[in-house]
């Protein structure tokens, strides 16, 4: 059931079939794998070394490790949410490789100390987990945190995990972190346009008595937001994108030569404001659930590069905090351990997109968001890689997370696809 760490090598992975979403090749060939790294791969390598153990994979994906640009843990502050151990875990059983961590913990990452905290306290071996600190103190979105300071603790980059209703401020930030040359992420949304909402307005938040979350929420604060960039010339990294008008603004946006990337969660390419109906807990998300347009126009949006990568948008919280009415809990789900079956399943088997279109969205276009080489399985390089088996089946069930967390509309269900080995050295 759950991704086993790596056999120990030499190991000869007969018959896999290799993504290199770089490259884009989509190949069944022979893998060699020896002292950590990919020694060899050939349509076919024979016998292989004497000493190597040879596995046949037949039917099996060989990929890159899926990289993630932003997910909560609850460590410090929240562990009964998640710990960094169980996320690590949670992020190898998913298939996931980096990690990149919001700061929006207790307290939030922004002070060198509370950065070097996190750093010290990340498992060592396996998916790196890597924390972004905060663009304000407390993430309150009030006053800058020391930039320069918390620059020279290499975190991933700054972002509060939380709007900038500032805009002055936002200038003053993009001004003053351009010369660091680390990544900026923001999340365009009006607070004030989305009011008390907890789903997307429209017709199916009337229908179901909800309060509504305009678009224009984000659409609002993400024409702002543009015109900030374009004024100070930052590049910045746009996160939650989940509207169709967003997808227009960004696209004319890149058009104008804007230093912009921008990703959407995975939720919102499967989910759509009708399965409110339910009223289940899980399904209350921030930004809310689209309509099918927002779907279908965010899809399009990642195929034709618009948005240029998935996130997971991983938040924990405990089982106490989402048994509440829907109006009610907390906004968020987990996904860590559910995102590539589950858009294997509904993309790539229908035919709708190729599996290298998928893997270049989840993993080699989120490391290029964020100014880092992808995970590339090569001849003599550290492997960074899973196999994945698209038909295994397993159960959605507490017993079978590794999350401390299970807040998931799809707890119950029965699922196609599962990680079976992390290589990650």
């Amino acid at each position: 059931m759950n991704a086993s760490t790596a056999p120990a090598d030499p190991v000869l992975l007969r018959q896999v079939r290799l993504l290199d979403p770089v490259a884009d090749t989509d190949q069944v060939v022979d893998v060699l794998i020896a002292q950590g790294k990919v020694a060899q791969i050939a349509a076919s390598l024979g016998d292989g070394p004497e000493d190597a153990r040879s596995q046949d994979c037949s039917g099996l994906i060989l990929g890159p490790g899926l990289v993630d640009l932003y997910s909560q843990c609850g460590e410090p502050g929240f562990e009964e949410r998640e710990t960094l151990a169980s996320l690590w875990a949670a992020a190898r059983r998913g298939g996931y490789t980096r990690i990149g961590l919001l700061p929006g913990t207790r307290p939030p990452v922004d002070n060198a100390a509370a950065l070097a905290f996190v750093q010290e306290h990340i498992p060592a071996d396996g998916p790196c987990l890597l924390p972004w600190a905060a663009v304000t103190l407390g993430c309150r979105g009030e006053q800058l945190t020391e930039l320069a300071e918390l620059a020279e603790g290499k975190p991933l980059g700054f972002t509060d995990g939380q709007p900038l209703r500032d805009l002055a401020l936002l200038r003053r930030l993009l001004e003053y972190a351009h010369p660091l040359g680390l990544p900026i992420m923001l999340w365009p949304l009006n607070r004030g346009l989305a009011g008390d909402g907890v789903m997307r307005e429209g017709h199916w938040s009337l229908q179901f008595g909800l309060p509504g979350n305009p678009a224009m929420s984000e659409s609002a604060a993400l024409a702002a937001l543009l015109e900030v960039v374009a004024a100070t010339g930052t590049p910045v990294h746009l996160m939650r994108i989940s509207t169709a008008r967003g997808v227009e603004l960004i696209r004319g946006a890149k058009a104008r030569g804007l230093p912009v990337t921008a990703s959407v969660p995975w939720f919102h390419l499967l989910l759509t404001d009708e399965q409110v109906r339910s009223y289940n807990p899980s399904l209350h998300t921030d930004p809310p659930l689209g309509q099918e347009s927002d779907r279908a126009a965010l899809l399009t949006g990642l195929r034709s590069g618009v948005l240029d990568a998935i996130a997971v948008d991983h938040t924990p919280l405990t089982y106490e905090e989402k048994t509440v009415p829907f109006a009610e809990a907390p906004p968020g789900m987990i996904g860590l351990e559910l995102v590539l079956p589950l858009l294997w399943q509904a993309l790539v088997e229908p035919g709708l997109w190729t599996p290298l279109e998928l893997w270049r969205s989840l993993s080699t276009d989120p490391a290029w968001c964020l100014n880092q080489d992808p995970p590339m399985i090569t001849e003599g390089q550290a492997t960074e890689m899973i196999l994945f088996d698209p038909a295994q089946t397993w159960l959605v069930e507490i017993a079978n997370f590794k999350s401390f967390s299970h807040n998931t509309p799809w707890l119950g269900q029965s699922l196609k696809g599962q990680v079976l080995q992390m290589w990650c050295t």
